[in-house]
């Protein structure tokens, strides 16, 4: 699905929340808190949302310090893009180094393309397990580490049933549960466009 369908919406926090509904509500995932969009370059896509007035956006690149795609761990290096939007974490995700996950979802005409929907937890293995014990396995689980902030996820393969990935999230800051406010994500994101370097290695 293209992101400019929601953007075209009338309602666009309702079309958001319209996706995968029946599957969200049976599973009780509840309200979505990331689109993750599969964008060729994630500077230039930031560019022509932040023309739109969404973000502005946090850039980072870097490496996960776990990658498991499939019961398989691989070296992966890639580059995302965070935002706001209408109360919505947006995320944008470059093909990256290492792994077809994001590539085998580009769009070939450079469009926006929602691969996943996030939902925060506060335990990623509890929550993918439940959708395991339903059917649906783990695609990748991972762990970003940018001290003194971790990041787990993991992505299911949720796509047969929805035709999105699902993505479970939590963070921790020293330990702690903890969810970059929109406040915070943006005030980096008009730094880095302050400091003439779009985008920063992490």
């Amino acid at each position: 699905m293209q992101f400019a369908e929601l953007l075209s919406a009338k309602n666009f926090r309702e079309a958001v929340h319209s996706l995968a509904r029946d599957f969200r509500t049976k599973h009780a995932l509840g309200k979505i808190h990331q689109l993750g969009l599969v964008v060729p370059e994630v500077e230039q896509a930031a560019k022509a949302l932040e023309a739109k007035g969404i973000g502005p956006f946090f850039i980072a690149s870097g490496s996960p310090v776990l990658w498991n795609e499939r019961g398989v761990d691989k070296k992966f290096r890639g580059k995302m893009g965070l935002a706001y939007h209408q109360g919505l974490e947006l995320e944008l995700l470059e093909p990256g180094q290492g792994s077809d996950f994001y590539r085998n979802h580009l769009d070939p005409k450079g469009g926006i393309v929602i691969q996943h929907l996030g939902f925060l937890c506060k335990d990623v293995d509890e929550s993918a397990k439940k959708l395991e014990s339903a059917g649906f396995p783990t695609w990748v689980r991972g762990r970003l580490k940018s001290f003194p902030l971790t990041t787990e996820f993991a992505y299911m393969d949720t796509i047969s049933e929805t035709g999105f990935i699902i993505e479970f999230i939590s963070w921790r800051l020293l330990g702690i549960p903890f969810s970059p406010p929109p406040s915070l994500i943006h005030t980096l994101g008009r730094l880095e466009k302050w400091s003439g370097k779009r985008s920063i290695s992490l």
